[in-house]
C-alpha cells in the first residue's frame, strides 16, 4: 500500500505530527495492487478487521463493473463484454485469494467467522452475476455469432467458458427456479464450510497420551522425539502426545508394537466426523448429497455425476466407471496377497488374531524388511526436508531452466514460511513461489498448491503469479531436522508440479491461466512431476545424508527401486475404492435421506473391498468431494495417472533431462492453462493420446 504522506507544518503549528494508523480504511490495503516488490501481499498490514470490509467493496465494485458492461448501449463485442467481465471483480479477487489461503493455512475463530458470515453473501453475488438475464443476453449473441468474430483459440475458449458456466448456473431456468437455486446455492455453501471446520476441530480435539514409556516400544527415536515436544506444547511434559495429524499418526502404526494403542489411534483417524458429537458430519453429507441431485435435476441432469463429467475429460459417469472397475480387478487379487503375506508373519510370530485395518502398516514394515532388507527409517536420513526442497528446485532447473532466490526480510503470513524469486534462463523474473510445510493447529490436513495472484496480461504487460505450496510434513525435533517419509518426499514433488503449472502460465486472459483447467487434467503436471523424485540421477542431486552429507548410496537406491512396487494392490484399493465411493455418492438420482454408515458400508461391500483395508477417505472425512472441489471427480488423480505415466516416457526413453521433451512439455501443457482443449494440448506433446498400459505397468500389475 502507498504510504501516507502528511506534511507538517512544524514552524507554524509547533508540532510534530505522523499517519495515523487508525485513520486508514479498514480493508483499504485491497482496493488497488499491493505496492511492494513484486506485488507480494504486505502480511504485516494486514488484520483480520480488514477482510469484511473489502469483501463489501469487492462486491460492489463488481457489481458497478458487471452494470457497466449490460448497460453499454454500444453492441457487444469481445472486448467489451467478455474480457471486460474477465477483468472484472479486482478487489473481491485480491482479498478472496488471501482470504482463503489463511482459512486453509493460517485458520482462526475469527477467520471462521469470518467466512461463515461471507458465505452465503458470496453465494449471492456470485448467482446476481451467473442468472443476470441482460449480461448473459450479451455472451449469448456473442456465442452465437463466434464463428464470424475472428477470435483465436483462447478468445473462443474463453468466450465459450463463459457462456457454458451461465447455462450450467441456471441461467435457463424460469424466475422461480432461479430463486430456488440461489437457495440451494446458499445452503450447499453453508454446508461445505460447515463440513470443513467440523473436520479441523475433530482432528485437533484427539490427543493419544502416552505416560508409560514401556508403549513407546518399536517406536524410532525421531517419532518418539517428536511426540514429546508435542507433549510439551499441550502442557505435558514428561509425556508423548501422538495426533491425528499424519507425521504423528502414521509412523505411529508403522512402528508401534502396542497393538491396542495402535487401534485406538487409527480408530481415532477413521471415525473423524462420525462420533455423534458437535462435530459429526453425517446430517451434512446428507444434506449436501440431496441437494446436489436437487440441483443437477433442476438443471437438466440425471445425476450430480452427469453435471459434473460434462465439462471434464472423462465426459461421462459410465467412463469414470469403466477405468475403476478395470483397475479394480487388477488391484484387488493384489491386495488379498499382500493380506495374506502379512497374516503369515502374524501367524509366525505366535500372534493370535486376524490381520485388521490398524496392524497393515506395521506387518508391512517388517514384510518390507524380509522382502527388500529395507527400513524406511534407514532412508529418512538422506531426506532433509531443505535438502528435497533442492531436489524439486535442480530438477525444475534441468528441465526448465528455473532459479530460485531465496528472499529475505518479506512478509510472509507466519514465520515458517519462506518465498523465493523464480526466475527463467535468462534472468527473467517469472513468479514468487511461497512454501509453508509444517502441521500446525490451525492447518487443514493434507497438501495443496494455491496462488495470491494468477498470472494474466493487463494493457501488455504480463502480470506474473504468486503461488504457494502448503503441506503438513514432519517437523524437526531437538535430535534431528525435519526428515521426511518417501511418501512426504513424493507430496512435495507432486505439489511442486502444481506449483509449475501455475507458475510457468503464459495465458492473455485471467479466467483461462494455471491451474484453471478440468480436474481429470489438473493432476497431470503434479503427478508427472513424481516420476523424477526417486529417479536415481535426481536422487543423486539432492538425497544427502543430514549429519554427514554423503550422497545417497547405490544400495539403497537398488533396494527402494526393487521396492517400489511393493504394496501397490493396498495403494491402488484404498485409493480406488474412494474414488468408487465418491461416484456413487454423486450417481443417486433421487433424493432421500440415508444412513452414512450404512451407505458406505453397502458401498465397499458391492466392490468386495476386503475387511482388511477401507477407504482412503471415508465419507465423514471427505473433504475432497465434501468440502473441496473434487466430488464426482476424486477419480481424477487415476484418469491423470493414464496421462502421467503416458507422458514420462520420452523423458524413459530419452533421458531424464531430455531437453526437447521438457521444453515440449512446457510449451504445450504448463503454459497453456485452459486455453485449448486438454485432449488437443497433450496430443501436441505427445503425438498420441495417451496408452494406459504404462499406468499398469508403473503399479507392478503388468509386466
Amino acid at each position: 500500500m502507498k504510504q501516507l504522506t502528511i506534511l507538517c507544518l512544524s514552524i507554524m503549528l509547533m508540532l510534530s505530527c505522523s499517519p495515523n494508523k487508525d485513520s486508514v480504511e479498514k480493508g483499504a490495503i485491497f482496493y488497488t495492487e499491493y505496492d511492494t516488490p513484486y506485488g507480494m501481499p504486505p502480511f504485516e498490514k494486514i488484520t483480520n478487521d480488514d477482510f469484511k470490509p473489502a469483501f463489501e467493496k469487492g462486491i460492489k465494485q463488481q457489481t458497478e463493473e458487471i452494470d457497466s458492461i449490460t448497460n453499454n448501449s454500444e453492441a457487444p463485442t469481445f472486448e467489451n463484454t467478455i474480457v471486460a467481465l474477465d477483468n472484472s471483480g479486482s478487489i473481491l479477487t485480491r482479498v478472496s485469494r488471501l482470504f482463503y489461503g489463511l482459512k486453509g493455512a493460517e485458520n482462526n475463530d475469527t477467520i471462521q467467522a469470518i467466512a461463515e458470515e461471507m458465505s452465503p453473501i458470496m453465494s449471492e453475488h456470485s448467482d446476481n452475476i451467473y442468472l443476470n438475464d441482460k449480461l448473459f443476453k450479451r455472451i449469448n449473441s456473442l456465442h452465437k455469432d463466434s464463428a464470424n468474430l475472428g477470435l483465436n483459440t483462447e478468445q473462443y475458449r474463453l468466450l465459450d467458458m463463459y457462456y457454458k458456466n451461465f447455462v450450467r448456473s441456471g441461467i435457463m431456468l424460469n424466475d422461480e427456479q432461479k430463486d430456488e437455486l440461489r437457495e440451494i446455492n446458499k445452503e450447499l455453501s453453508g454446508l461445505t464450510l460447515a463440513f470443513g471446520n467440523n473436520l479441523l476441530k475433530e482432528t485437533n480435539s484427539f490427543t493419544l497420551v502416552v505416560d508409560n514409556e514401556d508403549d513407546l516400544a518399536g517406536l524410532p527415536q525421531g517419532v518418539v522425539s517428536a511426540a514429546s515436544e508435542t507433549a510439551k506444547a499441550n502442557d505435558q511434559e514428561g509425556k508423548w502426545v501422538f495426533t491425528l495429524h499424519k507425521p504423528s499418526w502414521l509412523p505411529f502404526l508403522q512402528y508401534a508394537d502396542n497393538r491396542d494403542l495402535r487401534e485406538k489411534l487409527y480408530k481415532a483417524m477413521y471415525t473423524r466426523g462420525d462420533n455423534d458429537n458437535e462435530f459429526d458430519n453425517k446430517k451434512i453429507i446428507n444434506k449436501i448429497v440431496n441437494l446436489r441431485i436437487r440441483k443437477a435435476n433442476m438443471l437438466g441432469y440425471a445425476t450430480h455425476a452427469d453435471f459434473v463429467m460434462e465439462e471434464r475429460m472423462a465426459k461421462t459417469p459410465d467412463n469414470v466407471y469403466k477405468l475403476l472397475n478395470e483397475v479394480w480387478e487388477y488391484a484387488v487379487p493384489q491386495a488379498k496377497k499382500e493380506a495374506a503375506e502379512l497374516q503369515t508373519i502374524i501367524d509366525a510370530e505366535g500372534g493370535n488374531f486376524k490381520l485388521e485395518s490398524w496392524d497393515w502398516w506395521y506387518y508391512t514394515e517388517k514384510l518390507r524388511e524380509q522382502k527388500y532388507a529395507l527400513n524406511e527409517e534407514e532412508l529418512k536420513p538422506y531426506f532433509r526436508m531443505e535438502n528435497v526442497r533442492e531436489g524439486v528446485f535442480a530438477t525444475a532447473n534441468k528441465l526448465y531452466g528455473l532459479n530460485f532466490d531465496k528472499l529475505q526480510n518479506v512478509p510472509v503470513y507466519h514465520p515458517e514460511v519462506e518465498a523465493y524469486e523464480v526466475t527463467d534462463k535468462d534472468g527473467s523474473h517469472i513468479a514468487i513461489f511461497y512454501t509453508d510445510y509444517f502441521p500446525r493447529a490451525g492447518k487443514n490436513a493434507g497438501a495443496w498448491m494455491s496462488s495470491f495472484r494468477g498470472q494474466r496480461m493487463e494493457n501488455g504487460s504480463n502480470i506474473r503469479p504468486l503461488i504457494y505450496n502448503v503441506g503438513n510434513f514432519t517437523r524437526s525435533t531437538p535430535d534431528a531436522p525435519s526428515l521426511l517419509t518417501l511418501d512426504e518426499v513424493e507430496t512435495l514433488f507432486h505439489e511442486f508440479g502444481h506449483a509449475l503449472h501455475g507458475m510457468l502460465s503464459n495465458v492473455t486472459y485471467s479466467g483461462l491461466s494455471g491451474t484453471s483447467v478440468p480436474r481429470d487434467f489438473v493432476e497431470l503436471p503434479s503427478q508427472v512431476m513424481e516420476h523424477w523424485a526417486f529417479h536415481p540421477e535426481v536422487l543423486k542431486l539432492y538425497a544427502k545424508h543430514y549429519e554427514t552429507g554423503e550422497v545417497i548410496p547405490d544400495e539403497l537406491i537398488e533396494k527402494m527401486d526393487a521396492a517400489s512396487k511393493f504394496n501397490m494392490g493396498f495403494a491402488t484399493t484404498e485409493f480406488v475404492a474412494a474414488a468408487l465411493l465418491d461416484m456413487d455418492y454423486h450417481t443417486q438420482t433421487e433424493q432421500r435421506e440415508f444412513d452414512v454408515r450404512d451407505f458406505e458400508i453397502k458401498s465397499m461391500q458391492k466392490i468386495g473391498l476386503i475387511d482388511e483395508i477401507i477407504p482412503r477417505y471415508r465419507s465423514t472425512y471427505f473433504s475432497h468431494i465434501f468440502s473441496g472441489g473434487y466430488s464426482a471427480g476424486y477419480y481424477s488423480y487415476l484418469w491423470s495417472e493414464v496421462l502421467d505415466a503416458d507422458a514420462f516416457q520420452p523423458f524413459v526413453e530419452k533421458g531424464i533431462f531430455d531437453q526437447e521433451s521438457a521444453e515440449s512439455f512446457r510449451e504445450n501443457v504448463l503454459s497453456k492453462g485452459n486455453s485449448d482443449d486438454p485432449m488437443t494440448l497433450y496430443k501436441k506433446y505427445r503425438g498420441a493420446e495417451p496408452n494406459p498400459i504404462y499406468l499398469l505397468k508403473n503399479r507392478g500389475f503388468v509386466n
